[in-house]
This record gives C-alpha cells, sequence and structure tokens, in this order.
C-alpha cells in the first residue's frame, strides 16, 4: 500500500537521492540541498500555519511506499503562484496586421510576455520513481494535492494551473530556449534554469525577456514545432492532469514552450465528484455491489491520502475501509473522509 502524505525533515535525504536522478521532465523539482531543504521547511510552515486566504504558503508531499517505508515520489502545490513575485509565461496571441493602402489584412501569430496567471494556485514538482511502471500511485500523488486542496479550501484560489515540461534534447538543450530566451539571458538553457531554480517569478525575468511580442513565424522551424509540446518523461502527468480535468489554454512556459494546463475547480474531478463520507469497518456492511477504486484523503489537520477498492459510496452514508486503510490514515470508523473515484 502506498500512503501520500505531507513531507517531513526524516525526507530529506530520499528527496536529495531523487534529485541526483537525470528527470529532463521536470523543472521545477529543487535539486540542491539547499533548494530541498528550504523547500521542506516552507512546506512545513505552511500546513502549519492558520489560513484564512491563500498567500505564500507551499505545500510539499511524498508517495510513501509502506512495505517498504521508502520515499519514492514527491508532488506539491503552491497556493499562489508568483507569491514571491510575479509568475511570468508568455500568451499565444492573435495579431491582426491591416494596411487600408495595400487592402491587406492577416493574423499573425505572436507570444507575449504576461503576468495573468500570477495569483493562481499552481501544481509543480510531481515527481515519481519508474513512471514508465507506475500504477495507480501515480494517480494518488498527483490528485492527493487537489484532495487537501478540497478539504481546505480556504487555503487555496479558485483556478489551478499546472507547467509541463517542453522539448529537450538528449543533452538537453531546449530548441525554444536556443531561438528566443538564449538571446537575452546569454546562457544555456540548463545554466539558465540553474540560476533561476525552476522558478518563474524571478525579477531577472522580466528584465531581461522581450516585453514586446515576438512573432512566431520568425521562429525557426524546430522552435515553432516544439511549441506547446511537452517532454516524453511528462507524458505520465500530462495523462493524469487531463483526466482530472485540466486542459491546455493560451499559455505556454517562457523558458522551453511547454504548454501551461489550467482550470477553474469547479472542472475538476477532485472538487466536482468528491464526497465526505464516515469510515466504517470493512465487512460489516451489507450488499454485493462490485467494488470501486477510490482515492481517499483524511483531514486538513493530519492529511493523508491512499488507494483503495471497495463498495461504491455514491448513494450511501459510509465508505467501508480496511484496518490498514484505516491505519495508513490515521483515522477510524465514525471519522469523515473524503474520497473520489480513480
Amino acid at each position: 500500500m502506498y500512503v501520500v502524505r505531507p513531507v517531513e525533515r526524516a525526507d530529506i535525504g530520499a528527496l536529495e537521492a531523487m534529485a541526483t536522478v537525470s528527470i529532463p521532465g521536470v523543472h521545477t523539482l529543487p535539486r540542491t540541498r539547499e533548494a530541498i531543504v528550504a523547500s521542506v521547511e516552507r512546506s512545513i510552515a505552511s500546513f502549519a500555519a492558520h489560513v484564512d486566504i491563500p498567500s505564500e504558503e507551499s505545500y510539499q508531499f511524498v508517495l510513501e511506499d509502506l512495505r517498504t517505508r521508502e520515499v519514492v515520489g514527491t508532488s506539491s502545490i503552491h497556493a499562489s503562484a508568483g507569491s514571491n513575485g510575479t509568475y511570468f509565461a508568455f500568451r499565444n496571441d492573435v495579431i491582426q496586421q491591416v494596411s487600408r493602402d495595400l487592402n491587406i489584412s492577416h493574423s499573425v501569430h505572436a507570444l507575449t510576455l504576461c503576468s495573468e496567471l500570477t495569483a493562481y494556485s499552481h501544481l509543480s514538482g510531481f515527481y515519481i520513481r519508474n513512471r514508465d511502471s507506475a500504477g495507480l500511485e501515480a494517480a494518488l500523488l498527483s490528485r492527493a494535492r487537489l484532495l487537501y486542496a478540497v478539504t481546505a479550501p480556504q487555503r487555496f484560489g479558485d483556478r489551478f494551473f499546472v507547467p509541463l515540461a517542453g522539448v529537450t534534447d538528449g543533452e538537453g538543450q531546449s530548441p525554444f530556449w536556443n531561438a528566443l530566451g538564449r538571446k537575452f539571458f546569454k546562457m544555456d538553457f540548463l545554466d539558465a534554469e540553474r540560476v533561476i531554480d525552476g522558478a518563474r517569478n524571478r525579477t531577472l525575468i522580466v528584465e531581461l525577456m522581450p516585453h514586446y511580442p515576438v512573432y512566431v513565424p520568425l521562429l525557426p522551424g524546430d522552435a515553432q514545432a516544439a511549441l506547446g509540446q511537452i517532454h516524453p518523461s511528462g507524458q505520465l502527468a500530462f495523462n493524469l492532469l487531463t483526466e482530472e480535468g485540466f486542459e491546455a489554454d493560451e499559455y505556454i512556459d517562457i523558458f522551453d514552450g511547454g504548454p501551461i494546463l489550467q482550470a477553474h475547480k469547479k472542472a475538476l474531478r477532485s472538487f466536482c465528484a468528491s464526497h465526505v463520507r464516515q469510515v466504517e469497518n470493512a465487512g460489516r456492511a451489507a450488499g454485493s455491489e462490485e467494488p470501486v477504486t477510490y482515492a481517499v484523503a483524511s483531514s486538513e489537520q493530519n492529511f493523508r491520502a491512499v488507494i483503495t477498492s471497495c463498495p461504491p459510496v455514491d448513494s450511501a452514508q459510509a465508505i467501508c475501509l480496511s484496518r490498514d486503510a484505516q491505519q495508513a490514515l490515521g483515522v477510524s470508523a465514525g471519522d469523515s473522509v473524503t474520497c473520489v473515484r480513480i
């Protein structure tokens, strides 16, 4: 059984080990020990804080294999993007160009630096070991962040977005970056990512990036082809997020041109299809209905999330959980949990 829980200081070593693995499809995961420790401390403080409105909080979760007690994945959600500054992205624009003298009117695809995603709640840092063979635990790790938002809605905004890493080659070079960002930063893609530690809210971005529309037809062919495309290693995350209800919209990442998915919470399954039910011991409820697989989360104060199979709860007052599931969640019969079909 796997459980998703808030990160603890004892997890720092496991997170460091993850950071040493080559994971080109994740640009928002802290890599250095200093950055990892800062992320963990910020998360611990965020979970402990009394929050009325979303602000600078950042919540990091880990996926633990309860058989081996190993941490095998991590994911994060930030209450408000750009809380320490302005969150920058490129907006896909269509600019109308008109010449009355020549009687010509046509549209030009352009990219415009914008800050419109600032203050949206922001999912990031999704990483799971052995992603190619990962099962339902990957869905649990991705969705648990949103289930926490369901249990603590005051901590998050009404809109959420997720940036996905764009296309890079075998050496980690981005054709989109080489055509655009490199001309202004004067450094390689990976060097630039290290300088800003995966962030998109640093002052140097607005200082160096072009403030005028960038005409896409003027970019090299490989850069145009990379626009809005995800890195192959991000396919798992993309599939899980689109199943949740996220959609690619008009924004792309300013560094590698990867897509930015977004959604209002009312369009997300964790919000619109979840149920709050009381825990009942498995085996006590009558009925012969086929079991259904659920992601189940406990309370805001002691958040845990697991996957379990049990009779459908759509029209029931309770959810039947095994002793193992109850122990992993830290709940007992009579407690309330939030559940959503996987």
